[in-house]
């Protein structure tokens, strides 16, 4: 339930990583509410993607689903 939660919580942040020639994987749902995705295409190793993923993808993702702690990059 929860991975369907997060899944479509994705999918509204995805079209602004697409904008930028990236793009966001789902790779796990840890049962202690932590999130582990995959950074693709120019968000893989570009310098703001830390940024991009906690303050964009973690703050969005934290309030629509309150049992996500935390997302992190794999």
């Amino acid at each position: 339930m929860l991975k369907e939660k997060v899944e479509t919580a994705l999918e509204d942040v995805r079209p602004s990583l697409q904008a930028d020639g990236g793009d966001i994987e789902l790779v796990e749902v840890k049962e202690d509410g932590t999130v582990l995705v995959k950074l693709k295409g120019a968000c893989n190793g570009c310098p703001m993607s830390q940024m991009t993923l906690k303050q964009g993808v973690e703050v969005y993702l934290k309030k629509q689903i309150p049992e996500v702690l935390s997302v992190e990059s794999v």
